[in-house]
């Protein structure tokens, strides 16, 4: 799967692990992780082109999509030559 969403741009980022109690009293501290994105691989078909296309997308770049539509915002993207 792609690690970066075609549409957001949205990548796997490094963040703390700590708990609350953690933070209150700075004992064990439990170092950094990766934070993944919601990547999805969905295949949409584009009307307005007639043809299916495969991308490799956020689920918030989904939600994008579906407001303001597939065909402008891949174009927009640079997925639609």
């Amino acid at each position: 799967m792609a690690t970066e969403c075609a549409i957001t741009g949205k990548r796997p980022r490094v963040g703390g692990g700590y708990s609350n109690r953690t933070r209150a009293t700075k004992f064990n501290p439990t170092g950094k992780r990766w934070r993944a994105v919601n990547m999805q691989k969905k295949t949409l078909f584009v009307p307005e082109i007639g043809k299916k296309v495969t991308v490799h997308v956020s689920a918030k770049g989904l939600k994008t999509m579906k407001k303001r539509g597939a065909f402008k915002t891949l174009k927009e993207a640079g997925l639609l030559a």
